[in-house]
Formats: C-alpha cells, structure tokens, sequence
C-alpha cells in the first residue's frame, strides 16, 4: 500500500488548496491510503520535505501549482523516490499533459489505481524544470501573470499576454541547437518545451514528450501586434504551430542568448537571465500517472 506525504502550498490559487484539503484527506481515507501533511515554507523548503519522504518509503505528493510540482519532482529526481501530483494551482498545467483530473478529489483516485512512470525532467545549470522555459514576450507576460492579485483563476495568464503585448518590442535571439551553427532571429519568444503546455491550457508545443529525451524548439517570429493578437488564441488549440512565423525545432541541447537583458521563466518562476543553455535529463524522476 501506498504511504503518502502531502507537500502542501498554502498559498497556492489564492489559499484554495488549504480550503480543499479537508476534502481530499476524505478522499485518501476513502481509498485507503494512509497520509500526512506538511506545509511549505518555500519551494527549496518543499525540495527538503520531499527528500524526507523519498528516505521514509513515501510518496511525495505535491498539492499546488506547477511551482511546487517541479521542485517535489527535483528532490525526488536525487533518490528513488516518487512524485505523487494533485492539482492545486492556478495553471496546472503538468497534471493537464498528463491527463491527471484537475479536481484534487478527482485526482486521489489517480494516486491510489496510477502506475509509477519514469519522466524526463529539463536543465538550465542546476536549476531544473518540468514544463515549458521560455524568454521574450512570454517573460514579460509571466511577470505580469504573477503580480497579478486581483485576476481570478486561468484568466490571470490570459490578463499577463494582453499587459505584456501594449509594451512589447522586438528581441533579437541566437539561438544553438545540439552541434548546430547559431541562428540569429527577431521575434516574440523562444522556448524549451519538456512538456507539451503552460500558462493554463496553452499548447505551445503539442507534440512535445515528457520522455522522448528531447526538447521542443518553439520559435515565434515577429508579426505585427494586430496579428499575433488575432493569432494568440489559436495556442490553446495547438493549431498555431501551422503559421508561417512559428518554427518548431527539436534538441537535446540548446543555448539561448538576446540582444537585451531578458529573464527566462518555467513552471511560472524565474529560471535565469540569459545566455542560458537548456539539456534534458531522460528518465530523471518517476511519478504516478493515470493507467
């Protein structure tokens, strides 16, 4: 039988998971599957919790945001531990590739029948990241995203884009895949995608694995403001990998620099300032995940 430790985000959407916890312990009970919390502190104060769990024979359950997920996946990735996941953000987005529910009741189920998998997990130096890292126009929209506290739910991703685009100029990006020559480009973002989504449902990279050993090059060229406008909805789709000004790349390795100061962001935190040089580690960590 399972024995799990729950990593809980109090703050995370605003205090709602502290509100549904109550819940979900009913639903572990229900199921059987014995379990205690500890809350965070930080995310580097969710990383200890979560090594302890690994050390005791438990399962890591992170219960919050995509934040939280990928430092719980972090930790686990140093032992032969396991990551549990119930969705407790706003975005969401790791549980939503995985087809984990994102109702965290509806999601016990998943850590009580799910199968244990080996997933990849993304690199930059030694910080880590399970989604999508990306710089340009995405890093002035997640900046935007995370001041926002007033924007409810999803739509907070949605408000970040529609800020970011008033202000935003061209970058200039170089970018180096694998062994490859650098390829200079201007444009809106480029991206380092482990998985397939962020922001709450966008596809930015559809096609992307979260065990493939590879990265999804996203490189969105410039366009008019008007038009990106016009296009921004077809991300939630997928469909907009078919325009013109989308490039999609894959590597296992690739180096990122701009022409301007520029942060990169993933999982919804500040990842670094570039130059930065992303690499995937194949099979870093397991977790559950619906059979």
């Amino acid at each position: 039988m399972r024995r799990l430790s729950l990593i809980v985000n109090p703050r995370a959407a605003r205090g709602r998971t502290i509100r549904a916890l109550p819940g979900v312990q009913v639903e572990l009970a229900r199921r059987g599957l014995p379990h205690r919390c500890a809350m965070t502190r930080s995310l580097e104060h969710a990383g200890a919790l979560a090594r302890s769990a690994a050390a005791g024979g438990e399962v890591a359950v992170a219960f919050g945001g995509d934040g939280l997920v990928g430092a719980v996946a972090a930790a686990v990735s140093q032992s032969d531990g396991v990551l549990g996941v119930l969705p407790g953000g706003r975005g969401n987005d790791f549980a939503r590739t995985l087809g984990i529910p994102l109702d965290p009741r509806k999601a016990c189920d998943v850590l009580a029948t799910g199968t244990i998998a080996p997933l990849d997990l993304g690199r930059a130096g030694a910080r880590t990241f399970i989604g999508i890292a990306s710089c340009g126009f995405d890093s002035d929209a997640n900046r935007i995203a995370n001041q926002a506290r007033h924007v409810p739910g999803s739509l907070v991703y949605v408000y970040g884009a529609l800020r970011a685009l008033i202000g935003w100029k061209p970058a200039r990006f170089t970018v180096t895949l694998d062994d490859e020559a650098p390829r200079t480009v201007a444009g809106y973002s480029v991206a380092a995608a482990n998985s397939r989504a962020y922001g709450s449902g966008m596809f930015l990279a559809p096609d992307a694995s979260l065990d493939d050993g590879r990265l999804d090059v996203v490189i969105i060229r410039d366009v008019t403001k008007l038009r990106f406008l016009r296009l921004l909805p077809t991300v939630f789709s997928g469909r907009h990998v078919r325009l013109r000004n989308v490039e999609i790349l894959r590597a296992r390795e690739v180096t990122v620099s701009a022409e301007r100061p520029v942060t990169m962001y993933a999982d919804g935190d500040p990842l670094g300032e570039l130059p930065l040089t992303l690499t995937v580690t194949r099979a870093a960590f397991r977790t559950i995940v619906p059979r």
